[in-house]
């Protein structure tokens, strides 16, 4: 089984791909500058995942849910970012689940209201790494996979 795990952004899209037994694959991040207009924006998301997805063949894909209470215009283009990667999925045929932020942090850290360093420390420890996976987005990504593949039973 292989997963795919995205943390979802249109400046920074986090990505982490992961095989059973909880073994890394690879991860990194599709960025896309603020100087650039959103449509070209999402067409890079859409180009550079769509290479991601040809080059590893996933088996599914893990995504973690939107949840914005404050700043509408930025979850607007997340929200067109999500767009993106569920059409780049339907095209390739890869189903996918959601999980909210709380459920990550509670599959990784055993506690949902976890912080961003306590996230990066168990992504480090689950995957054996020497370092935390950088940027923050691809260890974001590969917590999502992890929390997937918890979920599924799939460890």
């Amino acid at each position: 089984m292989r997963i795919l795990g995205i943390d979802p952004g249109y400046g920074i899209l986090g990505w982490g791909v992961i095989d059973k037994g909880l073994k890394i694959v690879d991860y990194g991040a599709i960025e896309t500058p603020s100087s650039m207009p959103l449509d070209e924006r999402m067409f890079v998301i859409y180009t550079e995942l769509s290479d991601i997805i040809s080059k590893y063949t996933p088996d599914t894909c893990a995504i973690e849910k939107l949840f914005f209470s404050k700043n509408t215009t930025t979850a607007m283009n997340v929200a067109n970012a999500v767009g993106v990667i569920l059409l780049v999925l339907h095209q390739y045929i890869v189903l996918y689940t959601e999980y909210t932020p709380i459920q990550i942090k509670q599959a990784i850290t055993g506690f949902g209201r976890a912080d961003k360093k306590q996230m990066q420390t168990m992504v480090k420890n689950i995957f054996g790494l020497k370092e935390i996976p950088q940027p923050d987005d691809a260890a974001d990504a590969l917590a999502v996979a992890a929390c997937h593949s918890f979920a599924t039973g799939d460890k």
